[in-house]
């Protein structure tokens, strides 16, 4: 094989999966990889495309893990990551899109803070309460108890966004999260103007798509189980519907969509990357007006620390790429602490 070109490189990023081994292992005179996002929760996700494109570099992820990974994301050692990026440099190329389309329109981000109503704060703090006991007993443990914590964790963002996404009886205490976001649909419809809305929980895609349909606004559906892919973009970009909704897993990436100007994002993540991919959506070559990008935050929830972790994520893609502030890494236990404490 004369080459390999790797699109998306972001997706062979685990060193432990299938796509690796088959990237790392096919016999080419060259391999080029090619990402948005080369590192998005740890360095030994850097690792792994290193490896690929330049398998001599750093040749053992043990030894990678102790030289750089743990001095760098646990320590801020300095020294260690100024010499980890003097190594990388000859083989990077790092365009940023401000560099490269000089008339993009301008994108405005904001965060709307979303207070919950009495009785969806009262059934939030209830199992926040419940949750905490019971997290705050298996820290000290993440690795065995990962699918517990994680449970919890999944559980209250689900709180955050609708009580009924876990009890169905609670239907009838009203989404803080739906209010506010059709809010803003209400203004921006009017006014003519498109939005792609992204949840990464496709129950609350649902009940936003139920809220549609009793409001009459016209919209496209596209998430893991859409088979006619193609045709629900396409159905899209041809015609009037002012709404898109997409999940994050779904659809944040390979889609060019500039025909929205609006972008809203219900629930965070601490994965950064993921965030700014479903922004690219629209805001890319092609796009003529302002982009505008809201992040809905239920106040004095887990979303607020979930929002503090995603910015340490940031801090390490920029320490590697760039070369500012020391932080970032994985989710330890201190971190996961941090998520069920005040």
């Amino acid at each position: 094989m004369g080459g390999l070109v790797l699109d998306e490189a972001q997706f062979v990023k685990n060193h432990q999966s299938k796509a690796y081994q088959c990237a790392r292992k096919l016999p080419a005179v060259f391999k080029l990889a090619i990402t948005g996002t080369p590192l998005e929760n740890n360095l030994m996700e850097f690792w792994a495309l290193t490896s690929i494109v330049a398998p001599g570099l750093f040749s053992s992820p043990k030894r990678f893990a102790e030289y750089y990974q743990k001095p760098v994301e646990k320590n801020g050692d300095k020294a260690q990551l100024d010499k980890l990026r003097r190594r990388v440099r000859p083989l990077m190329m790092r365009r940023t899109k401000e560099q490269v389309i000089h008339d993009l329109p301008p994108k405005q981000e904001q965060i709307l803070e979303v207070v919950l109503n009495p009785r969806h704060q009262k059934v939030y703090q209830t199992h926040l309460q419940r949750e905490r006991q019971k997290i705050l007993g298996l820290i000290d443990d993440v690795n065995k108890n990962r699918f517990t914590i994680f449970q919890s964790l999944t559980l209250l963002r689900q709180l955050s966004l609708d009580p009924s996404l876990i009890d169905p009886s609670l239907s009838g205490v009203r989404s803080s999260k739906l209010d506010v976001l059709f809010e803003q649909l209400e203004d921006l419809v009017a006014e003519g103007h498109r939005a792609l809305i992204f949840s990464q929980f496709t129950g609350f895609l649902g009940k936003v798509r139920e809220r549609l349909v009793e409001e009459n606004i016209e919209f496209c559906y596209l998430d893991g189980s859409t088979r006619n892919r193609t045709d629900v973009v396409n159905e899209f970009k041809n015609g009037a519907a002012p709404v898109f909704l997409i999940s994050l897993k779904a659809g944040g990436f390979g889609l060019n969509l500039t025909e929205a100007d609006y972008v809203f994002l219900l629930d965070p993540w601490w994965n950064p990357a993921s965030e700014a991919q479903a922004v690219d959506r629209t805001h890319r070559i092609g796009q003529a007006r302002n982009v505008m990008v809201y992040r809905l935050v239920a106040k004095d929830t887990i979303e607020e620390k979930v929002m503090a972790l995603k910015a340490r994520k940031s801090r390490l893609f920029a320490d590697v790429m760039e070369g500012d502030a020391l932080s970032g890494g994985a989710l330890t236990a201190e971190d996961l602490a941090g998520l069920f404490t005040d």
